[in-house]
């Protein structure tokens, strides 16, 4: 089974950011640059993808199905990308379809995806055997995959996210959702180095016990996974009231960011991390001499859903 092109190998960019605060606290950051894997959709979506689509493609199955909101990155990334590889594609979305839809969804279907809203009760059965049951009659045969590609071929996706050149670095850092990027990158570190994950969700104690199932069922082993427990940890108060939720500071942080360093951050992910990580540095948590890489899970589509809820643009 030939690896599409879409998939080779992806060397990210290392942009070092230089700021006053950083020269003195004595911390060297730099970020990884994920977002640019893919002029369309690039990030840790991509790297979830790869594995589902090369198992779907050994099965011998040309239909993706997978789960998410009506903004989900992981929904665009999967259209974009099922159009890209001539595989169909389902969308199955938490709620009913909004008035005027959205950016998102009006994405998913130019590039041929079919939408299936389900009720929000319905929704949280969605990993259940029966409810894949009553879609696949629906439906016929597809390739399952579970929201946000956070699955164990998910993981190994991620796993391929960092590289010899990150191996500088003493921490590795990374926004957190469901958590199958930072088991990937927890797996794929050095033994030198540790990790943190910035919850997008709060809940920091039920994203850690996600994140080692996610690391035991990559591992095949459940007593395996315990030996990573303390090499990450979860930070859970920058999370602004929960997911998708901001507020002006959250906004002028990363306009202010983007004006000084040229990188753009979204809110709902990367823009928390940096925030909360530019705090620990502000607060003395790094030892001086401490190399952080953060990374860039991409997301960055996902601005247009908060501008439309705050009424206007974030950037100029």
């Amino acid at each position: 089974m030939k690896e599409p092109r879409i998939f080779e190998n992806y060397t990210a960019e290392i942009h070092e950011i230089n700021s006053e605060l950083l020269e003195s606290r004595g911390v060297k950051l730099s970020i990884l640059r994920e977002d640019l894997s893919h002029s369309g959709f690039g990030g840790n979506k991509l790297r979830k993808l790869k594995y589902n689509v090369l198992k779907a493609e050994q099965k011998g199955l040309d239909t993706l199905l997978s789960f998410g909101g009506v903004w989900s990155n992981h929904i665009y990334a999967l259209a974009a990308l099922s159009k890209e590889l001539g595989f169909k594609s389902i969308g199955i979305i938490r709620g009913e379809d909004p008035p005027g839809s959205t950016d998102t969804l009006d994405f998913a279907r130019s590039c041929g995806m079919e939408i299936q809203f389900v009720s929000r009760g319905e929704y949280r059965e969605k990993n259940e055997d029966f409810f894949k049951s009553w879609l696949r009659e629906i439906h016929g045969s597809f390739h399952f995959i579970p929201e946000g590609g956070s699955n164990y071929l998910g993981v190994n996706g991620c796993m391929e996210i960092l590289g010899k050149h990150s191996r500088y670095f003493d921490v590795i850092t990374s926004s957190c959702g469901t958590g199958a990027t930072l088991a990937g990158l927890v797996l794929s570190m050095g033994p030198h180095q540790k990790a943190i994950g910035f919850s997008a969700v709060g809940e920091g104690q039920h994203l850690k016990k996600e994140i080692l199932q996610h690391i035991s069922w990559t591992l095949g082993n459940s007593d395996s996974a315990l030996d990573f427990e303390n090499h990450f940890r979860i930070e859970d108060k920058y999370d602004f009231g929960g997911f998708a939720r901001t507020n002006d500071e959250l906004i002028d942080f990363i306009r202010q960011f983007k004006n000084e360093h040229g990188i753009v951050l979204d809110p709902i992910y990367t823009g928390k991390m940096m925030f909360g990580l530019f705090d620990l540095i502000d607060k003395g948590r790094f030892v001086p001499g401490t190399r952080i890489l953060a990374v860039h899970t991409g997301g960055l589509q996902g601005v247009r859903g908060i501008e439309r809820r705050l009424g206007h643009p974030i950037f100029d």
